[in-house]
Parts: C-alpha cells; sequence; structure tokens
C-alpha cells in the first residue's frame, strides 16, 4: 500500500505576531530570521520571540523554520555557532541554510534545509545535498514542472517549492550586482533590490529601444491554480514567500493557500494528509489579488511561454483589476465597467498611454462612477486596478481567525467516582476524579455535556461529549468545572510530550561534487566552508564574489531575457533587427547584456 504524503503549507514571519497569525489562519510551518545572519537582514528576530514562537507551534504540531542563510566570513562562525545552540534550545525544527561551513561546525542535531539561496536546480545538485544532511531542499523559482518531477524521481528528500510572492530575477544566490553596484551583498542579506529599478535599454548602434522602463522587475508568483500538479511533480512544501510583508498580507494569502490545498487534500485523503493539527476557521474571504502584487504570473513551470513575466511600467503593487474607463464626467469623476463594489478611500492604480504609472484615492463611490480625491488625467479605456482596499484592509486589522483542535471527551463511572478521558485520535489521557456518588432524580447527561464542551480560550473544540454513566448521577457543575480543566491541563501536556521536533539528518557517506572545481559563484566566504568542499572532492576553489570582486565576472545569470521580452530572440530571424551589444544604463551605470542562447539564459555584466 502506498504511504501517504504529508503536505506542509509554509508560510513567513518577519517577527512573532505575524507568525502566531500565520499558524491561526492555517500554515504548517513557518519560516523566520534569525537574530542575525538572515538572508532578510531588516526581518532578523530575537531567540526569545522566536521560542515564543516555537511554543504556540508545536501546539498544533507546526514546525518552525529559522533562516539563517546568509554566506558567513571567518570570524562569524563561533557567533553562529553559538547562536544556533541558542535556537536548538528555543525548540527550532530546522534551520534553512546557505553556507557549507555549517556542516563543518558543531552543531546540535537539528535538521538543515538548504535554502534555494544553495541555486538547487538539478537532481544531481540535489541528491548530493540529500547525501550530505540536509533534511528538505528548497528548488529554484525557474524550475519546470518536469524538472521538478525529473528531480523527484531521482531522490526521496523532501522538495519544497515556492508558490507565491515576489521572485528574484536572478537565480537564487548566483546575484551580485548589488553587491558590485552598492556594496549590498544579496548573499549577506542587503540586497538593494537594482533589479526594481528603471533602466534604459539601448542596442548597439546606440539607439535607445526602451526608455525608464523597469526590464528586470519581474511579476509575483501565483501558484495557487498549479498546486495538485507540483505535488504530483513530487514537492511536498509550499512556501509563500514574504520575511518583510506585513501581518495583513501574511493572514490573507495564507487563509487562501490553506482552503486551496484543503480541497486538494480531501479529494486524495487516502494519499495526502495535513503536515498539522487543527482546523482553522477564517471571518473573511481570502482573495490574494487584494494584497500586493505586481501582476501574476507562473514563471518558468511550464517552461518559456509567451506571456510576459515582468512588469516593466513599476514595481509598486497594481492590486485587483477593477474595469475599464468607461465615461469622463471631470477630471474627478469618472464611469467605470466592471462588477467590483468600490469603497471610500481606496486605492487605485492605472497606466497611462505612455506606460507611466499612476495611483489615486477614491473620495466617494456610488454604483459605477468614482470620485477621485485628486485631479486625475484618465482617458476613455485605460484599465483600473485596486491596489488597496479599505473595508478588507480594515477586516485584516482585526481578529480573523482562530485554530482548533478537534477532541473527544466522555466522561465515565469509576468504583471511586468518575473519570474524563480526552482524546484527538492521536493522544490519549484519562483523568480520576475521585468523589462521593450521589444519585439525581432528573436526567443530568445534557447538562453534563453542557458544561464539558466549555473549553473557552483553549486551543481545543470538542466534537464528541460521551455521557458513558450507567446512572442519572448528580455532579456539582463546579466539580465538572474543575475536572475540565484539570484535564484538559494534563491532555495539553501530553500532546506537548509527544511532540517530535525533527533531528538533523545523518550524511550518507561522503558524497562527492560534481565538478573538482569551483569558482566565485561557489560562495566561499571562510575557511571551514573550503574544508566542506575539500572533503567532498574539490581541488581548486575561488574565494566569494563578496571577498575578491573578480574581474569580468557574471553580476546576475537569469532565466529572463529581454530579447525574448522583446520579441528579438536570437534564435528567431527577428533577433538580426536588435542589434549587439545591449546595454542597460540607469544613471552613470552601465550594465551589457550577454546571451547564453545554448542554456536560453541572460548574463549582465558591467
Amino acid at each position: 500500500m502506498k504511504q501517504r504524503r504529508a503536505i506542509e503549507l509554509l508560510a513567513p514571519a518577519k517577527n512573532v505576531e505575524t507568525g502566531i497569525e500565520a499558524i491561526l489562519h492555517g500554515a504548517d510551518a513557518v519560516y523566520i530570521g534569525a537574530p542575525r545572519y538572515g538572508a532578510r537582514a531588516a526581518a532578523g528576530c530575537t531567540t526569545a520571540d522566536i521560542e515564543r514562537l516555537c511554543s504556540f507551534a508545536h501546539i498544533y504540531n507546526a514546525r518552525v523554520y529559522v533562516a539563517l542563510n546568509t554566506i558567513l566570513y571567518k570570524d562569524e562562525l563561533e557567533d553562529a555557532r553559538r547562536i544556533i545552540y541558542e535556537l536548538y534550545d528555543a525548540g527550532v525544527d530546522a534551520l534553512i541554510v546557505q553556507d557549507m561551513a555549517l556542516l563543518e561546525l558543531d552543531l546540535p542535531p537539528i535538521a538543515l534545509h538548504a535554502s534555494t539561496q544553495c541555486d538547487n536546480r538539478t537532481p544531481e545538485k540535489v541528491q548530493f545535498l540529500a547525501d550530505a544532511g540536509f533534511s528538505q531542499v528548497v528548488l529554484a523559482r525557474e524550475l519546470s514542472l518536469d524538472t521538478i518531477r525529473n528531480i523527484a524521481q531521482h531522490t526521496d528528500v523532501p522538495l519544497e517549492v515556492f508558490v507565491h510572492g515576489a521572485l528574484c530575477v536572478s537565480y537564487s544566490g548566483q546575484c551580485y550586482l548589488s553587491a558590485a553596484l552598492n556594496g549590498r551583498s544579496a548573499n549577506r542579506g542587503e540586497c538593494a533590490q537594482c533589479c526594481r529599478l528603471p533602466y534604459t535599454l539601448i542596442d548597439g548602434n546606440g539607439k535607445t529601444i526602451a526608455r525608464d522602463k523597469h526590464l528586470l522587475s519581474l511579476k509575483d508568483l501565483n501558484q495557487s491554480s498549479r498546486l495538485e500538479e507540483l505535488i504530483d511533480a513530487g514537492a511536498s512544501s509550499f512556501k509563500i514567500e514574504g520575511r518583510l510583508k506585513d501581518i495583513a498580507y501574511v493572514k490573507n494569502i495564507t487563509a487562501y493557500y490553506r482552503q486551496e490545498i484543503d480541497r486538494i487534500i480531501a479529494r486524495r485523503s487516502d494519499e495526502l494528509y495535513r503536515a498539522s493539527d487543527g482546523i482553522s476557521t477564517i471571518t473573511f474571504t481570502p482573495n490574494p489579488h487584494k494584497s500586493f502584487n505586481r501582476g501574476f504570473t507562473h514563471y518558468f513551470l511550464d517552461g518559456r511561454t509567451p506571456q510576459p513575466i515582468i512588469q516593466p511600467h513599476s514595481p509598486k503593487s497594481m492590486g485587483e483589476y477593477i474595469g475599464t474607463i468607461q465615461g469622463v464626467i471631470n477630471n474627478r469623476t469618472y464611469r467605470y465597467n466592471g462588477n467590483v463594489e468600490l469603497h471610500n478611500g481606496d486605492g487605485l492604480c492605472y497606466i497611462d498611454k505612455e506606460g507611466n504609472f499612476h495611483g489615486f484615492r477614491v473620495n466617494r463611490a456610488d454604483a459605477n462612477t468614482m470620485h477621485t480625491a485628486s485631479a486625475q488625467s484618465i482617458e476613455k479605456g485605460t484599465a483600473i486596478y485596486r491596489n488597496s482596499d479599505h473595508e478588507f484592509d480594515n477586516t485584516l486589522q482585526r481578529p480573523t481567525a482562530q485554530r482548533h483542535i478537534e477532541i473527544e471527551i466522555t466522561l465515565s463511572e469509576q468504583p471511586e467516582g468518575f473519570a474524563l478521558t480526552i482524546s484527538d485520535g492521536k493522544t490519549h489521557i484519562t483523568h480520576r476524579c475521585n468523589v462521593e456518588k450521589s444519585l439525581s432524580r432528573t436526567p443530568q447527561a445534557e447538562r453534563q455535556r453542557q458544561e464539558l464542551s466549555k473549553l473557552g480560550n483553549t486551543p481545543y473544540r470538542a466534537t464528541r461529549i460521551e455521557i458513558a454513566l450507567q446512572k442519572d448521577y448528580f455532579i456539582p457543575p463546579s466539580h465538572l468545572s474543575s475536572w475540565r480543566r484539570e484535564a484538559i491541563e494534563w491532555f495539553d501536556r501530553a500532546r506537548r510530550l509527544a511532540y517530535r521536533p525533527d533531528r538533523r539528518k545523518h550524511p550518507n557517506g561522503q558524497p562527492l561534487w560534481h565538478t573538482s572545481s569551483v569558482d566565485y559563484r561557489a560562495n566561499i566566504a571562510n575557511p571551514l566552508a573550503e574544508t566542506f568542499y575539500q572533503n567532498h572532492g574539490v581541488k581548486k576553489m575561488a574565494p566569494a564574489f563578496e571577498l575578491s570582486h573578480p574581474r569580468e565576472s557574471e553580476l546576475m545569470r537569469t532565466r529572463h531575457c529581454i530579447r525574448h521580452y522583446l520579441g528579438a530572440c536570437l534564435k528567431t530571424p527577428q533577433g538580426k533587427n536588435l542589434v549587439a551589444p545591449l546595454i542597460l544604463r540607469h544613471g552613470n551605470v552601465d550594465l551589457t547584456l550577454h546571451f547564453d542562447c545554448a542554456n536560453c539564459e541572460m548574463v549582465i555584466k558591467k
């Protein structure tokens, strides 16, 4: 019989409050930044806060993963080791890491996940990481369904895939643009997001092809309609990007993906199950279009397609499509077509015919007429988007979810009194209540059920309460209340004792790296990382870009191709119409585009 597979919904948390809300809204696991050395330097959290999050998460058998996924310098290794021991003592389930030096450190038996910063694109790389001791591997965002399926067929390590949120245009871990231009390394958690800047594209004849367009700024990922295909391809953990996102974003997106995954599991419960316990009750209708987004893309899940993957007009949020302008009454009053009801205070935006992004507020809305708070110059036929839904945003500022673990309670008779038994199907406790029995002249079962069902602010909800008594006994409500509280406390302790955190996977021998030499793109920034590669068969290696700044190096390698976007692929006759070399210019910085057509990739150099 085929073994059932756990499906994990993994949500981001920039702090403990966001992490708690992610779990309440249905996350099976959350990932949060370490106090230092996380790939989002602005999202570090204290060990005390992480311990509090672990305590809350483990009630529901939900996991907490901590991102400690920058490359480390020599003088940081001991500090990182100390932090890892503190995180282990705090109850953290796994570390998400990039620097291979950590596998050479004396660490506690905490599970390690290979960050997407490790550039995990091939079956060989993923199998190597599994053999080296990683318990889960975060795949590169660029992979197609076929590639994910191929990787899954050649390894048994759990595979984690991004399903929603912002996209890095470069292969993760292989972007040196910010470090080269601003001295802020993406591999050190300090990315300046140079890819979101406007650039002017100039061809080899000096002709301007595009002016001040965001030619490297990708749309946001949304794989909510492709989850079942990803499951069938072999992915088991579904990751929402966003450790810098606000709490409303995390609530909405987590709740939406929880519902989508639950629908799949409900149909396929014989082969799939949720990775954590508890059922979330949501008080709003989740809608990913209402949270920050630059427009959505499936990226390369289907390979390269004609659909554009960039949003060239602006890196700001577009939000949800409202309709088009049907009538211009004056420069503050417009009629629009569409079935979306606008609210006073909504934020709207549009792209004008020159390709410029504009945003404005709704002062008043009635029927299909909007009155703007400031004068606009919107032409008839212009598409309108709402990137701030005033009422929806206000709803998300309030409590919007509860999560309960379903239990059964049985009141039974014992020789010297009564007993309460509580079970969730996996954990069982029996709490004996020694009192003198007293018969009642009237039926008591319904009153006893009502008293035992009062679980208040606990994370438990009784789906069945059985009164298994042979006679009608009078039990004072104060006794029942006290027994119920005591039994729930014992049950809660039993569940916590039964919780089994993930543990470090033992390496499978000493697997060999697939080449005998590596360059700066291996991101070796300390002696222990050198030792790791030496131990795995690498004889020649170069220091990380941050230490050496090698000349003529690739600053970015990406599957996004500006030629393809412009309809001038070099594999087509139209490619001859766009004369090389192509230059991206921002201010006084010129970046040269190179095209590796054999691998269908674009390379950026300075």
